[in-house]
């Protein structure tokens, strides 16, 4: 359906389900990775989760907007601070003395505490923020690849 001067107008059902969703993806999916050492879920759960934000974005408004609102780059490089996080973590455990991704901090925190894991809920984080990094950004080059406009709308901003 075509709108004023040429905007094309997403399916109004589909767009009221992305805006109703998306608050609920973000929410839940950093609520997994928070709280994945102590209930079920965890990092890579949690960081797919909170990536599917960008595919209702997507659908929702499609990949002009979308592609406008997540920024690629960061995305990138979010990725790889996540995985320099993680292997920084790891090596916790041989600077003590003991083997790679060793739980380090395992006596802080009572059990059932958020921090309760040790290293482990710290991990899980580094692990949450590289997975919704890397899908986020995966998501959004496949959906340039998909979008039916989206060689047409770079051609024209060029």
């Amino acid at each position: 359906m075509k709108y004023k001067k040429g905007i094309e107008q997403k399916n109004i059902i589909v767009k009221c389900g992305s805006d109703k969703f998306l608050p609920f993806a973000l929410v839940f999916g950093l609520y997994v990775i928070l709280f994945g050492t102590v209930s079920p879920g965890g990092g890579f759960q949690g960081g797919v989760i909170v990536a599917s934000s960008a595919l209702l974005l997507y659908l929702g408004y499609g990949y002009k907007t979308a592609s406008k609102a997540i920024n690629s780059e960061a995305l990138r490089v979010g990725e790889s601070l996540g995985a320099t996080l993680y292997v920084i973590l790891g090596l916790g455990g041989i600077f003590v003395g003991s083997v790679f991704c060793r739980n380090i901090f395992y006596n802080d925190g009572a059990v059932g505490d958020m921090i309760s894991a040790g290293t482990i809920t710290f991990m899980s984080y580094a692990v949450g923020f590289k997975v919704l990094c890397g899908v986020g950004f995966l998501l959004l080059l496949l959906m340039g690849i998909l979008a039916p406009d989206a060689d047409d709308e770079k051609e024209e901003a060029k």
